[in-house]
């Protein structure tokens, strides 16, 4: 079994490969691959499945088998079932708003690689001792957002966040310029619309605009 630790350095390359991890929340799951696709091609490497639909694990599933370049990861990750349904499908990543002790529990038997949620300074100190140098800010914009990461910065130098939940490609340069701030989460680069749509130049195009900043 590896360690927090461990997996903490699993995980940081893959908040690392571009500077926003596209949120996906998908409704169909032919729709999975080619997104995935939309998105490589545009220079977003790491996907986020959002668990909130019933095509989620298929989408994932279908990612890992025919967009092999891609990391794709399961996100809004509640329970401890949500963590082996997630883990049987290939989920390379967790991603939770927050962190209870079921599931701290169910993680730290996992060998997948977890980002907790934060949103106060106590939670991200408790997180910390526990080996989570990684964790994610949420929900960025309702917690405080820019100024809330730039006041703890000093405070907790040695955790990088990755801040999800409201924001937009417009202040997206303001998260990502923080020394804190390690990557951003966002869901504007596949709107629903797109999606529905099979838009996968559009995509593309929001992928390419978010990844070269």
């Amino acid at each position: 079994m590896s360690t927090v630790q461990e997996r903490q350095d699993k995980l940081e390359p893959l908040l690392r490969a571009s500077p926003v991890i596209a949120i996906v929340t998908i409704d169909d799951v032919a729709h999975a691959a080619p997104m995935a696709q939309a998105l490589i091609d545009g220079g977003v490497m790491s996907i986020e499945v959002t668990l909130r639909t019933s095509a989620a694990l298929g989408a994932i599933e279908a990612i890992r088998a025919k967009v092999p370049e891609a990391c794709v990861g399961a996100g809004t990750v509640l329970t401890p079932d949500d963590v082996t349904s997630a883990e049987n499908v290939g989920s390379q990543f967790f991603v939770s708003p927050g962190a209870s002790p079921k599931l701290i529990e169910a993680m730290e038997k996992s060998e997948v690689p977890w980002l907790p949620g934060s949103s106060s300074a106590s939670e991200a100190m408790s997180m910390f001792e526990r080996g989570y140098r990684l964790q994610k800010f949420f929900p960025a914009e309702a917690a405080g957002g820019v100024d809330f990461l730039r006041g703890i910065a000093a405070p907790l130098p040695k955790i990088k966040f990755c801040p999800t939940g409201g924001i937009r490609a417009q202040t997206a340069a303001n998260y990502l310029e923080l020394p804190n701030v390690i990557c951003i989460g966002g869901s504007w680069l596949t709107p629903a619309a797109m999606l529905r749509d099979k838009d996968w130049k559009g995509i593309t195009a929001l992928a390419k605009a978010a990844s070269t900043r």
